[in-house]
């Protein structure tokens, strides 16, 4: 479970909209509130002032293309008045800030990876140290069906196929050198799915991986000159758009 999990009641029935859909909306509620958190927090009027001086100090840097000298005078002041403009924007960025890591924290639980759906083959790997030798077994459980063979010698890692029979949270075990390790794996119809890989210290087991396909909201067959963008740039490219019209249409500066 991620640790942003207790958003699920409020987030969880977007995803009942599709990917495309529940980005949209996210993208749009976090662009209002960043531009709502800004236009409460900051001064209006002294933004504007520094706006128009920043301004200013670019036409005069673009006359004084021919005296270097003075040009660096007015670079230096230009600089001044830029980090003042930041300093005013920085304390709406740590209000925004946690909520907004906690919703990225949400989306990337849910919208990373396609699920795995019953009857579904999937394919679960084991990595090990370099150099390590010997055999490994994997158990399935009573809901999954293993297709490899279950022993397999280990050759720096080792990898099984599987089809989860029912929908829900499936135990799958692992045994080696007189130990046991278990990845849990979800199987269902929703977009949700456990931690893809599961780490392991002080052992030459070092990972136990699920594989998932990325997730990709606009539609596998679907790319941008070759680029098929994820959750992220998808939201990056609808904030940006969010955000700039917001800007624009309630004047913030």
């Amino acid at each position: 479970m991620a640790f942003s999990d207790f958003l699920n009641p409020v987030l969880g029935p977007l995803l009942k909209l599709g990917p495309f859909w529940a980005i949209l909306i996210i993208s749009i509620v976090i662009s209002l509130l960043i531009t709502l958190v800004y236009k409460w927090v900051t001064d209006q009027k002294k933004m504007k002032a520094l706006k128009e001086e920043q301004k200013e100090y670019q036409k005069k840097l673009r006359s004084l293309r021919d005296n270097p000298a003075e040009m660096m005078k007015v670079q230096k002041e230009a600089m001044k008045k830029n980090m003042e403009y930041m300093k005013h924007s920085f304390k709406p960025t740590l209000i925004t800030m946690l909520p907004i890591i906690l919703i990225f924290g949400w989306m990337s639980a849910h919208l990373s990876y396609e699920p795995i759906y019953p009857g579904e083959t999937y394919t679960l790997t084991a990595e090990f140290k370099k150099g390590v030798i010997g055999e490994v077994e994997l158990f399935p459980g009573e809901n999954t069906q293993l297709i490899s063979e279950g022993k397999q010698q280990i050759n720096s890692a080792v990898s099984w196929q599987l089809k989860g029979k029912t929908e829900g949270t499936h135990i799958i075990e692992l045994k080696y050198d007189e130990r046991s390790y278990t990845k849990k794996v979800l199987i269902t119809k929703e977009l949700a799915y456990e931690n893809p890989i599961a780490v392991f210290q002080h052992s030459d087991l070092t990972l136990i991986r699920t594989e998932h396909q990325k997730l990709r909201p606009l539609g596998h067959n679907f790319s941008i000159f070759g680029w098929q963008p994820g959750w992220l740039g998808l939201y990056i490219i609808f904030s940006l758009v969010f955000s700039l019209s917001l800007r624009k249409v309630l004047k913030i500066y």
